[in-house]
């Protein structure tokens, strides 16, 4: 079946000197209609075999794939006779590693057809699938590569001297940017599925009523547990909620789809809306119109008993950096507004900006920060 996103190349390779031996993957993703180069990825694994190091760049290139689009059509380009034949269903898959990492890589093969997207398993010649190589061997001399690449847009090429200069016949100019160097730290944040009190338009934060989820957001987190898992995988991230029960339901279903124990921290809960917690936002509008509107605008408003903006800012962004401070990847399982002022504080938007931000029930949000200090939004809202 043919995907209904994006059309992509994934070239993959893996290699071990020694055999098992000192080992390396590398992987990169082209746009399949121009060619453009869109992501690579390379990283040393230690020491083990080839056939194991081939499926880890396999992996690696189906996550970035993953990252692109979701619902792309993936055309997968290797030189692993035994990687292709396999995943293709053609040859039994008898080492145990190897057994553990096909799943892993089926498990994203799952995720592009749940969203419409297609995978196929294509074998290459070696002299086919040089830039992959290179990538592997990069790997195994130890070197981590993790880039992502965006096409500087037409206007910005407009504004730049040289692009009054007629390019020469048969020629092409192809500018791209780097997002970051090194392996960043991946922060997924989820907003838990509905309640009563999300359908019902009431005002539900810390130190509120803190209803169960219902069956709809039951179903939500299933399907947020699911596209998560699509994109790290089993055991491929720590998962953090907050403390209310929304959150905390939410980020079990999501615990268990990728083998990990759900931690819970406090500080990713909700807003406290003191008195107005449980009371209809329609209602609080039409009798409070003047301190509703302090509410969204004033960061030092806050309801009799309850927090202001900016008390709230106060103790997400210590709890944003502790997840930083961690390294690897988190699941976070949180609220709308605790996920609005982790984006405000890396985009820099000012607070009246932020509610601009679109952050639906069970949607899955994703930033990167890599060690240079550069911050990539992969995406926002995604459900």
């Amino acid at each position: 079946m043919s995907g209904a996103g994006r059309r992509l190349v994934v070239e993959a390779d893996g290699g071990s000197r020694g055999n098992p031996g000192v080992a390396g993957y590398g992987a990169l993703v082209r746009d399949a209609v121009t060619g453009a180069l869109l992501a690579e990825r390379a990283e040393p694994i230690g020491m083990a075999s080839n056939n194991v190091a081939e499926y880890r760049g396999l992996i690696a290139g189906l996550i970035a794939a993953t990252r692109i689009d979701p619902g792309a059509s993936v055309q997968v380009r290797m030189d692993s006779k035994l990687v292709v034949e396999q995943m293709s269903g053609r040859w039994k898959i008898k080492h145990e590693d190897m057994r553990r990492l096909a799943l892993e890589a089926r498990d994203l093969v799952q995720g592009f057809v749940a969203a419409g997207g297609s995978v196929t398993f294509t074998w290459i010649p070696r002299a086919e699938n040089s830039a992959a190589d290179a990538l592997s061997n990069t790997g195994m001399d130890g070197t981590v590569v993790d880039h992502v690449f965006t096409a500087d847009t037409l206007v910005d090429e407009a504004l730049r001297p040289e692009a009054a200069a007629p390019a020469e016949a048969g020629s092409a100019r192809h500018t791209s940017a780097a997002i970051g160097h090194g392996t960043p730290t991946r922060i997924i944040l989820v907003r838990h599925g509905i309640t009563d009190f999300t359908a019902q338009a009431r005002l539900d934060g810390r130190g509120g009523p803190d209803p169960d989820l219902n069956d709809v957001g039951r179903a939500q987190a299933q399907a947020a547990a699911r596209n998560v898992a699509a994109l790290v995988g089993q055991g491929g991230a720590r998962v953090i909620t907050s403390s209310l029960a929304r959150a905390r339901q939410t980020g079990a279903a999501v615990a268990a789809a990728i083998g990990a124990e759900a931690l819970i921290d406090p500080e990713w809960d909700e807003q406290n809306f003191g008195a107005w917690d449980g009371e209809s936002i329609p209602d609080l509008i039409a009798s409070r119109p003047d301190q509703m509107a302090k509410l969204r605008d004033d960061v030092d408003f806050a309801p009799a008993g309850g927090e202001s903006h900016n008390d709230l800012v106060a103790r997400v962004v210590p709890a944003w950096r502790r997840v930083l401070a961690e390294g690897g990847t988190t699941v976070v399982v949180a609220h709308r507004k605790p996920i609005m002022v982790v984006l405000a504080h890396v985009l820099d938007i000012e607070h009246t900006k932020a509610w601009m931000l679109a952050i639906a029930p069970a949607s899955l949000t994703a930033i990167e920060v890599f060690p240079t200090g550069e911050i990539s939004v992969a995406f926002t809202n995604r459900t």
